[in-house]
């Protein structure tokens, strides 16, 4: 099959939905099928490298994540173009979250030219601070974001959060849940205490004080707000953040905190495993794979209370926090008492075996399936369809 996969960035941006879509293209190219990657030119640092990894970079606009810390860039007019062409050549066409205006006009395209379309809906609402974004988040979800997924030909979910949040949606075939995987060869525990010792040696952290360990962006969806206050009352425990955003916690100026802008993917696992306790009070996620990554490590997790309901197989082993309308404050004290409570779980081991349950291979046999079946049937319907290659999306079952 030509497949054509859309996003509203590349992998390069370092954010979890694009890490997601590349990793399930890489598997797509090994089960035999033309990918091709369109994505917004933000950030776009060049294809991987492996071989087949074909990627479409069109102009955008990417202002209101540099202002807002919103990543939501806007397809320049030119991208039009190069949009329809790829929809025009692909088989399916399969978008990852709705909003996103590139994905919206790859929606819409595919529509008019009649070719079957796959949603992956990684996010429910985000629950703003700022009650016009709030209320803009809302709307659009209501006026784009649903009649997409009840238009689709496929919806599927990563997660139940967001399954919930639009269970009520009249889908053209019953969607489907398919978690994320993870790369367990590469996100593992520390083999010992020495190993521990020496990774922070190497990342400059202190061997005598715990360490509690942000992966994001940083943006006030992911609570950046609520770690800056964690952070200035609990002055004992290094806070180590991972990832780039507007919100900077250098700028903080506290003398307990760490920023690792440089780490991305694979040089995030030593990170991982140096650290105490994974914290992550972010709203409106569906199944952060930051999180997953960390369980893989046998790290312990704090995250929100809607998070943790993401995969009930988890849920006990993870420490939520209610993120709800109370100011920072009160909440960031309920996030440091969690924090201690993780760093005496002694469930490293189990944490570390639940990671099993995901795998990037099922996730994307699974997808392949749903993928094979939508081409079939709109094939059926259209004679002059390409066909070739169909059977491939099962010959991994």
């Amino acid at each position: 099959m030509q497949l054509l996969i859309v996003s509203a960035y590349f992998d390069s941006h370092r954010g979890g939905i694009e890490i997601v879509a590349g990793r399930l293209a890489q598997e797509f190219r090994r089960a035999g099928h033309a990918v091709t990657w369109l994505a917004s030119s933000a950030g776009y640092s060049g294809p991987s490298g492996e071989p087949g990894d074909r990627r479409v970079a069109v102009p955008a606009f990417n202002g209101l994540e540099h202002v807002l810390g919103l990543p939501v860039p806007i397809p320049a007019p030119t991208a039009l173009g190069a949009i329809r062409r790829e929809v025009e050549r692909a088989d399916v066409v399969v978008l990852h979250d709705c909003l996103y205006p590139t994905n919206v006009a790859a929606f819409l395209l595919a529509r008019r030219c009649g070719k079957p379309v796959v949603v992956t809906q990684h996010i429910g609402i985000v629950p703003y601070r700022n009650a016009l974004l709030r209320g803009l988040m809302t709307l659009l979800t209501r006026v784009v974001t649903r009649p997409m997924l009840a238009a689709a030909d496929q919806v599927i979910f990563i997660s139940g959060i967001t399954a919930s949040a639009f269970a009520d949606v009249r889908c053209q075939r019953p969607p489907r849940l398919i978690f994320n995987g993870v790369d367990t060869q590469t996100f593992r525990p520390a083999g010992d205490a020495e190993e521990r010792a020496a990774l922070r040696a190497q990342l400059g952290l202190p061997s005598h004080r715990p360490v509690a360990l942000f992966v994001g962006r940083f943006v006030e969806k992911k609570g950046l707000h609520i770690l800056h206050e964690a952070a200035r009352r609990a002055g004992d425990v290094i806070w180590a953040f991972a990832g780039w955003g507007k919100l900077d916690p250098r700028q903080w100026g506290l003398p307990n905190v760490r920023v690792y802008s440089g780490l991305a993917g694979p040089s995030l696992a030593p990170l991982y495993r140096a650290s105490d306790v994974f914290v992550l009070p972010s709203t409106g996620e569906g199944f952060p794979l930051a999180l997953q990554e960390a369980v893989a490590c046998g790290v312990p997790v704090v995250c929100g209370a809607d998070t943790a309901q993401a995969d009930q197989r988890l849920t006990a082993l993870l420490h939520p926090v209610t993120i709800d309308t109370r100011d920072a404050p009160a909440i960031a004290g309920d996030v440091v008492q969690a924090v201690a409570a993780a760093m005496a779980d002694d469930r490293r081991a189990r944490l570390a075996e639940a990671a099993g349950w995901y795998s990037w291979s099922r996730a994307g046999r699974l997808h392949l399936e749903l993928i094979g079946a939508v081409a079939s049937r709109a094939a059926a319907l259209s004679p002059g369809m390409v066909r070739s290659s169909l059977s491939r999306a099962g010959a991994d079952r």
